[in-house]
């Protein structure tokens, strides 16, 4: 298990008593609610930035083909109408 390291944040009122209904319902601590909120919020942005860049590093490439946006659209369209 590895070390814990502490951070300080302020939040609303509101989020606070939120947290401790949360983890008084879950019989955890609010650290690790907190963590959990945290781990998640991050996971899903690494995901979220990491496919951003990678598809700017794709259209950044010689030869890489763009669709005009109409175009994308007729082919929605046309693929929701069946």
């Amino acid at each position: 298990m590895q070390k814990a390291a502490s951070v300080s944040v302020r939040v609303k009122a509101a989020t606070k008593t939120r947290l401790e209904a949360l983890a008084t319902a879950t019989r955890r601590s609010k650290s690790y609610v907190i963590e959990e909120a945290l781990e998640q919020y991050l996971d899903v942005n690494e995901w979220q930035i990491e496919g951003i860049l990678k598809a700017i590093a794709e259209a950044d490439t010689a030869g890489a083909v763009f669709i005009d946006h109409d175009e994308v659209l007729a082919r929605w369209e046309a693929k929701v109408a069946r």
